[in-house]
């Protein structure tokens, strides 16, 4: 099956360390995103909520998916796979952290395989309009709090 590829950009005022603070912290997703209801589920290897291994959930509607951090470098990249809750296979989301000027350009990205043949081209804008709301809260969010 085909591997679907995503992605959503936006520059933030503030700089990468003000806009790692919110994405590396997991329960403030909901605040400036798309995203219901946080829950963490285990911590990361390091003892942290959202370190390398840390397991949460996130409820949107009906939808429950569960997410594990799989890379972590502070404060430039976060990485996750998505363990359940979606019909995706091999999903991985990356969100990168690059200085711009004053400011961040942020991108999130994502890569997966759908289960159901024909239907990758549904999770693909779905999840890239999810992301546009995820690069543009964060962005602002950040910026606000700097």
């Amino acid at each position: 099956m085909k591997i679907h590829r995503i992605a959503a950009d936006a520059t933030s005022e503030a700089g990468p360390d003000a806009v790692w603070a919110l994405l590396s912290d997991r329960s403030t997703w909901p605040s400036w995103s798309p995203l219901g209801a946080h829950t963490g589920e285990r911590p990361g290897a390091d003892g942290t909520p959202d370190g390398l291994g840390g397991i949460a959930q996130f409820v949107t509607g009906r939808t429950r998916v569960r997410e594990e951090i799989v890379e972590r470098e502070p404060p430039r990249r976060l990485s996750y796979a998505l363990l359940s809750g979606l019909p995706l296979r091999d999903y991985r989301a990356v969100v990168e952290l690059t200085p711009a000027g004053g400011g961040t350009h942020i991108r999130w990205s994502a890569t997966f395989t759908p289960q159901r043949p024909g239907t990758g081209w549904l999770y693909g804008l779905v999840l890239t309009r999810i992301f546009r709301g995820m690069v543009t809260g964060l962005a602002a969010a950040a910026r606000s709090r700097a």
